[in-house]
Formats: C-alpha cells, structure tokens, sequence
C-alpha cells in the first residue's frame, strides 16, 4: 500500500505560518502593552511624588506664583497620564482583536490536524486490513501448495 499522504497538508501548513506569525504579532503587542503599563505606572509614580512635593512646600509656605508653578506641572502630569492611559487603552484593543484572531486561527489549525489524524487512522486501519489479506493469502496458497506436494 502506498504511503500515507494528507490532500489538505498544503492548506495546513499555511494555516501553521498564519498561526505562528499572529502568535508573534500578538506576543509583540502583548509586550507594548506591559511596556506601556510600565510608562503610566512611572508617570503616576512622579505625579504622586511631586504632589507630596507640593504639599510639603505648602505646609512650609509658598509663594502665589510658586504654588501656580506646582499646580500648573500637576495639570500637566495629568494630562500626560490621559495620553499616555489612552495610548494604553488603545494598545489593549490591539492585543484582544490579535488574541481573537489567534484564537480562530488556532480553531483553523485544529480542525485540520484532527482530520488530518482521523485520515491517518483510516489509512493505517486499511494498512492492517491489507496486510491481514496478504498473510491469508501467502498462507492459503502455502497450504494449497504443501496439499499439492503431498
């Protein structure tokens, strides 16, 4: 009997590359992500500190224009951490429609390789099948053959 061959291996093999370049795509993204997380986690950090800052002045006195200078730089750490939470928010929309797709390229793949197995056990089911014949056969003939020669 003749080796087994998947007819679909071709389409499976692609479905694999596509698999394993969305898995890279997604692992990529996934890392902006905590990368960014790290950025608002920092400037969240600073935005705490320099508030302290500012309230330790203010418990020691300042001056108008020196309170205006601290608030003014809270606002702008504040708008900062707006930008950079919307940056986020939009790099975790990236990373759940990646994910989705890496899901459904997965289901794909799967789907392929268990009818690439069910086809396997058919074939391998035939190969005993026919194996099973040719051992009747060479013993049917072998007995024919010693009644013959005896």
């Amino acid at each position: 009997m003749k080796k087994f061959r998947f007819s679909l291996d071709i389409v499976l093999s692609y479905k694999q590359q596509v698999l394993d370049t969305l898995q890279g795509e997604h692992a990529l993204i996934l890392a902006q992500v905590n990368a960014q997380e790290d950025v608002v986690d920092g400037l969240w950090e600073e935005y705490r500190a320099y508030n302290r800052e500012f309230a330790q002045q203010k418990a020691q006195g300042l001056t108008i224009t020196e309170a205006l200078i601290y608030e003014s730089g809270l606002r702008a750490a504040e708008l900062e951490i707006q930008r950079e939470t919307e940056k986020l928010t939009s790099l975790r929309k990236q990373e759940e429609k990646k994910r989705e797709e890496v899901v459904e390229a997965k289901k794909e793949t799967s789907s392929l390789e268990k009818l690439k197995e069910k086809k396997y056990a058919i074939y391998q089911k035939a190969l005993s099948k026919s194996e099973e014949q040719l051992i009747e056969e060479f013993v049917s003939n072998a007995s024919k053959n010693s009644r013959i020669s005896a």
